[in-house]
């Protein structure tokens, strides 16, 4: 029972009151089959009334066998439906009428216990489902107004029917009210949270949206600055080599560090649009995959001084590409996302499958959690508190959605992760459609 209660913890919040309330009827079971081996051991033993003891234990075990695929199904990563609940609720009302039917039907004074089925029917299920509810426990108690197995009482019994039957309304009020209490406000409780989360997430969401309208204002402004930084990089190459400013020592300094002030507004434009998730082709590059792969892979293990990083070229024979920094910035992050989760060993490969350039980094860190693994590529996908963490594979994605690409993940056999970049070669092949712009 517990670890089922513990296992609620990684569900994701719009499962978990599904899970919570299927719990709550796998407890209210495990004190149903409680109180009735205990009532007909009572009746049997103390009381000498006989009955049909196999059948009764029998329907006790079925509910016991249905309790333990509750508790399986609990422990499964799916959400809990309406048809589950509606399935299990239906089942007690069987095995309630079925123990009525072997002890008086509808003169047993727990005959009340149809009510308790049909509140909980009412709070946990759909609409139609609960009405079923109503006309299965209805109709139960109508059939067993007519068929049922009589209570005999043993010869010198010191009491009559009528007053063990109050006694057993009284028992069965009180049991009724005790279970309503406890259950039903624990049902509401439950419910009560999902509506919090939900409207945490409308939060959410709405906290995004102005987001994203900041992000496109940004990524707006860096479209515009983009072209009187290109203009003015150009000017001042020419400044430079320019053989009347070539006389000022002073000036050629000035020009070089404006130049390099130029250089910083272009980075700073390339990283806005790039968080945005516009890849503008800033510093394009002719090279080859090979090359540019190894470049980036040795600027990363020299810039981040990473000395467990092993490196496997199986892509063959090479192709002429182009890069630029939005494509290298990329392979960073999913170099630095490794890195971080397993600084002992990361390893990164490079493949070609078919038409498409495949780079794989494996690291031997704790591997994803399973709402991590259904959310790769959404932004702050991350299982750490801090500000701004999971947006690494976020702007990778971004970058491989852009060329036509795609980035997975998944968690290897052993231990450690496993995130695969993939390119087709047309996106970025020299002379490509992308080329240039």
């Amino acid at each position: 029972m517990s670890r089922a209660i513990a296992s609620l913890r990684g569900l994701p919040a719009l499962q978990t009151a599904g899970h919570a309330n299927m719990l709550q009827l796998v407890e209210l079971r495990w004190m149903a089959v409680a109180g009735q081996l205990g009532t007909i051991l009572l009746t049997h033993v103390v009381f000498g009334i006989r009955l049909p003891m196999m059948a009764m234990l029998s329907v006790l075990t079925g509910l016991v066998i249905l309790n333990a695929g509750s508790l399986l199904r609990l422990r499964l990563d799916r959400p809990i439906t309406n048809g589950a609940l509606f399935g299990g609720l239906l089942l007690d009302v069987l095995a309630l009428s079925a123990q009525l039917y072997l002890s008086g039907g509808a003169t047993n004074p727990f005959v009340s216990l149809f009510l308790l089925q049909v509140v909980l029917g009412s709070v946990l299920l759909a609409s139609w489902s609960a009405w079923t509810i109503v006309a299965a426990t209805s109709l139960s108690f109508a059939v067993l107004t007519a068929f049922y197995q009589p209570i005999t009482l043993p010869a010198g019994f010191d009491r009559s029917l009528f007053a063990l039957h109050v006694q057993g309304m009284w028992v069965c009020f009180a049991l009724v009210a005790v279970l309503l209490v406890a259950f039903v406000g624990r049902i509401n409780a439950n419910l009560r949270a999902q509506d919090n989360r939900l409207a945490n997430v409308e939060r959410h969401a709405v906290e995004e949206e102005h987001i994203v309208r900041i992000g496109m204002l940004a990524s707006g402004a860096a479209h515009e600055l983009g072209t009187p930084l290109s203009s003015l990089s150009v000017i001042l190459g020419d400044w430079r080599r320019s053989r009347l400013l070539a006389q000022h020592p002073d000036l050629l300094n000035d020009i070089e560090e404006m130049q390099a002030e130029v250089q910083r507004c272009k980075a700073i434009v390339t990283s806005i649009l790039l968080s945005s998730g516009d890849a503008r082709g800033e510093q394009s590059a002719a090279t080859t995959v090979r090359s540019f792969v190894d470049r980036v892979v040795a600027d990363w293990i020299a810039a981040r001084s990473f000395a467990n990083a092993i490196y496997t070229d199986q892509f063959g024979e090479d192709v002429p590409i182009v890069s630029d920094v939005v494509l290298q910035q990329a392979v960073f992050n999913m170099l630095d996302n490794a890195a971080e989760y397993s600084p002992q060993r990361i390893e990164i490969a490079l493949t070609r499958d078919a038409d498409d350039v495949v780079l794989t980094v494996r690291d031997a860190g704790p591997g994803f959690a399973a709402h991590q693994l259904a959310s790769i590529g959404k932004p702050y996908n991350s299982t750490k508190p801090e500000l701004g963490r999971g947006m690494g594979l976020f702007l990778a994605s971004n970058v491989a959605r852009k060329l036509d690409g795609s980035l997975t993940a998944r968690n290897q056999p052993r231990s450690g992760a496993e995130v695969t970049f993939r390119l087709p070669l047309a996106a970025i092949a020299l002379g490509g459609e992308d080329d240039g712009e």
